[in-house]
């Protein structure tokens, strides 16, 4: 049996993965600064399956504009050379031995516009995450009522779905803030 502070626990839960989840996403949207976080969740296939870069080589930042991928086996390194060129960033790594360099090209205005573009469309994508979880979580305080052996007050539930309201809200603001910085940033640099 479910109740209101259930209810509005999971739903809060769910709607702070899903910022996290857009926090992830933005770390690796490219600025016009060299950022491990660039390349840190690329998947790379090696050893039968897919792991992220960041699992198998350390990632610095020599210079602004550069990323030293060192693997911590050298012999995946083609591989994760494949991943880098596979991955759509526009950046040619270059093979230096045991370790890959990564010279981060300046951001054409063009370039920038479109991940601007990109980074309110992974914004909207989360709202619409948390608008199912709060789709969900007034479904699950409209079971409520029809619960045997639960005598829930009209008004309980009412202030519950109040109350899911508000966390959509407040989470939705924080999306569209995160989302406007990270926007600003790409086009100010």
């Amino acid at each position: 049996m479910t109740d209101p502070d259930t209810i509005l626990l999971e739903t809060e839960a769910g709607m702070e993965k899903a910022l996290d989840y857009l926090k992830s996403e933005l770390r690796g949207i490219r600025t016009g600064r060299a950022s491990p976080a660039m390349v840190e969740l690329l998947k790379v296939e090696c050893y039968d399956s897919l792991s992220e870069l960041k699992s198998l080589a350390a990632i610095s930042v020599p210079e602004p504009s550069q990323l030293l991928i060192k693997p911590f086996d050298s012999s995946i390194v083609h591989a994760i050379k494949q991943a880098i060129e596979k991955s759509g960033l526009g950046i040619n790594p270059i093979v230096e031995g045991k370790q890959l360099r990564l010279s981060i090209p300046p951001m054409s205005a063009e370039r920038r516009a479109k991940d601007a573009a990109r980074v309110r469309k992974m914004g909207e994508d989360a709202k619409v995450a948390l608008r199912n979880l709060r789709r969900d979580g007034n479904k699950h305080a409209d079971s409520l009522k029809n619960q045997p052996g639960a005598n829930y007050p009209e008004d309980e539930l009412e202030t519950l779905k109040e109350e899911v309201q508000s966390l959509l809200k407040k989470f939705e603001e924080d999306v569209d803030k995160r989302v406007e910085d990270k926007a600003k940033e790409i086009s100010t640099l």
